[in-house]
């Protein structure tokens, strides 16, 4: 497998370096600067080389939500201990959703790290979380969605910048790492990159964290790894140019779950915005141009990119009512949506069947099976109908991130084809395989920021040991 652009690995026994950091840092997102401000924590000097003029990547696309158990705001929401929610009771909600494929040494090492990299970032860098207990996420056995007071990716992300910039952490922006220079040993020794004037600079490190992202923006790697996404919309970083695969291959290391993403199946269009999908679990439904349900939709949005991509035209329609509106309107980017002009009301299901453009009796039935509290044939049960006035959103399936990787050990650091690991290479978040199989429906809500966080905050402190026992040895 291969794909530009190119990324290089260079081999040195010495490198001449224009300056020298004990750990390097590639990507300035929520992976990059989480690492960074825990090393911070742990007296480590860091440098975060970012791509773009402003950090933003993946997370600040995303909704912002983390799930974490164990954490000081679920204790202030009244969930306590092993009987409401525990790192194994998480790890176990993971491992169902991706049907036991999850990488299990993997799942373990998130769900048991997330609780404290939050608390971390709360009590030590200003980050004030709030929990999501209006609603159950897909798969979520327990109230574990964490967020800031925003609900929005960007924020989270000016949050950490603001921390990163507090703390004093150097952040190279506009500075495109291409090559890792290795020493015979197999030792990340530096890293080469490019200035936007086409000037190249060498930094020479200790360690090294990838915390750049996956593949999702690399058109080539898409079609090859993800064929039925190769035609949708890609609602993810365009940066996203699986940089760390591209070097991992070069070095002998060993890839996981490359079949793994998270597609979603809210992605308005052609206003080009997320629709959350706590409408969905409270009692919304998609129907598709013929005016029938298609899949259940309390299974995830991830899967559902799928399903709607097989429907007639890759399209679908939100539809519920006034109060699963005022649940929607909660969410910036469905409000951003609205202003756009996505949203369309309808007083009666004959106004609901001309917005969809079908047949008024076949809407009908497919309403009047929502109530009863009867199964539907795909098992969904709905606590209640939708009573009119109806409101539709018209949406298609989107490929938000993908979920594969550079394979690494629990500690991150990445792991050679026969196993072993290399001594101070590491990888996190999307560089790094994740926790939701090899597969679309094995991601469960919150599995990106999972691994970008929890991933970060592991690196740190395995970074961290590596730097100390460097300077202690004689």
């Amino acid at each position: 497998m291969t794909a530009s652009p190119s990324r290089l690995i260079r081999r040195a026994a010495r490198v001449e370096a224009d300056a020298h950091v004990p750990v390097a840092i590639v990507g300035g997102g929520a992976c990059g600067l989480t690492a960074a401000l825990m090393l911070a924590d742990a007296g480590v000097e860091c440098v975060v080389l970012e791509r773009d003029a402003l950090p933003s990547g993946s997370t600040a696309l995303s909704s912002g939500f983390i799930p974490a158990p164990g954490t000081r705001t679920q204790r202030a929401h009244g969930i306590h201990g092993v009987h409401d929610d525990s790192a194994e009771r998480f790890a176990a909600d993971i491992q169902a959703k991706a049907h036991g494929r999850a990488a299990p040494a993997l799942v373990e090492a998130y769900a048991e790290s997330i609780g404290p990299a939050l608390d971390a970032l709360q009590e030590r860098h200003g980050l004030q979380w709030m929990l999501l207990d209006g609603f159950l996420y897909p798969g979520h056995s327990v109230h574990r969605m964490h967020a800031l007071p925003q609900k929005t990716g960007a924020s989270l992300m000016a949050a950490l910048q603001s921390a990163v910039e507090a703390a004093g952490i150097p952040v190279l922006t506009q500075a495109l790492v291409d090559t890792l220079v290795l020493d015979a040993e197999d030792r990340v020794i530096g890293i080469d990159y490019a200035r936007p004037d086409g000037s190249r600079e060498t930094l020479a490190c200790d360690a090294l964290l990838l915390a750049c992202n996956g593949f999702g923006g690399n058109t080539q790697m898409v079609r090859a790894l993800l064929p039925e996404m190769a035609e949708a919309t890609f609602g993810g970083y365009t940066g996203n140019d699986g940089s760390a695969i591209l070097w991992g291959e070069s070095l002998g290391a060993r890839l996981r779950d490359l079949g793994g993403y998270q597609g979603h199946g809210s992605w308005v269009t052609p206003q080009g915005a997320l629709m959350s999908w706590a409408v969905m679990m409270e009692g919304g439904v998609q129907i598709n141009c013929e005016g029938r349900r298609f899949h259940d939709e309390t299974l995830g949005y991830s899967e559902a990119a799928v399903h709607v991509l097989a429907q007639p035209g890759g399209i679908a329609w939100n539809v519920f009512d006034a109060p699963l509106l005022a649940l929607a309107r909660v969410f910036p980017d469905f409000c951003e949506a609205e202003a756009a002009g996505a949203l369309r009301r309808c007083e009666s299901v004959a106004a609901l069947a001309d917005c969809i453009g079908c047949e008024q009796t076949v809407l009908q039935a497919t309403l009047d099976a929502m109530r009863g509290n009867a199964a539907s044939s795909d098992g969904r049960v709905f606590a209640r109908g939708l009573d009119a006035p109806y409101f539709a959103v018209k949406v298609t399936g989107a490929l938000f991130h993908t979920q594969g990787g550079l394979d690494t050990a629990p500690d991150m650091r990445v792991l050679r084809h026969d196993g072993t690991p290399f001594a101070n290479l590491l990888a996190a978040g999307g560089a790094a395989g994740g926790v939701s199989g090899d597969a679309v429906w094995g991601y469960l809500s919150g599995n990106g920021l999972l691994s970008a966080v929890a991933g970060g905050y592991i690196a740190a402190r395995t970074a961290a040991a590596l730097i100390h026992s460097t300077k202690a040895s004689p």
